[in-house]
């Protein structure tokens, strides 16, 4: 399967992220599947392809141009496909993913989770998508959607329609198979 992940591109980050991130690689890796990502080396995005690589896995990057400078994308293995844009990229990789697990991230990181989930509920995007909520990241996120939803800005099914997931193994299980993961939506926190 191939699957898409978004996540920070940043740094300096506590540890028990990228190990996350890694480990996530390591198990897309290990069970034969393609990581989808921005093409980054560095961040949570860095680590997830690291995890990959060395588990001997498979990965396809996806940048602007615009980002071949220095060290800043990691080309060293797996494919690498270069757009124009950003909209581009985002648009490649929302069609080339099977499922999408988004990681901790910055406001890139949330352009992507909101494209997603809201193409998601306008029936244009069927695709599992789940938040991996490394040290409760997420937090804050699902208390903005649950006031969207409270307030009617809009409906409930935006928090069924997004799994959310403490470790890499069950974002991972989640994603793969939706139907019988057992993973909380962010719709049974709402209860």
């Amino acid at each position: 399967m191939k699957i898409c992940i978004f996540g920070a591109s940043g740094n300096e980050l506590a540890k028990e992220y990228f190990d996350a991130a890694r480990r996530l690689g390591e198990l897309m890796a290990e069970d034969g599947h393609t990581l989808i990502y921005g093409g980054g080396s560095t961040g949570l995005m860095g680590a997830c392809a690291e995890g990959v690589k060395a588990r001997g896995g498979k990965a396809v990057g996806v940048a602007p141009r615009y980002f071949d400078e220095g060290d800043f994308l990691r080309k060293d293995f797996g494919e690498f496909i270069f757009t124009d844009t950003m909209a581009e990229r985002k648009t490649l990789m929302l069609d080339m993913a099977e499922a999408f697990i988004v990681l901790p991230g910055g406001t890139g990181t949330m352009d992507e989770f909101f494209e997603t989930l809201t193409l998601k509920q306008l029936g244009r995007q069927p695709k599992a998508l789940v938040l991996l909520d490394t040290l409760g990241y997420y937090e804050p996120l699902y208390a903005l959607l649950r006031g969207m939803v409270e307030k009617g800005f809009t409906g409930r099914s935006a928090l069924e329609m997004v799994a959310l997931c403490p470790t890499p193994e069950e974002a991972l299980t989640q994603a793969l198979r939706p139907e019988d993961a057992g993973a909380r939506t962010l719709a049974d926190y709402a209860k």
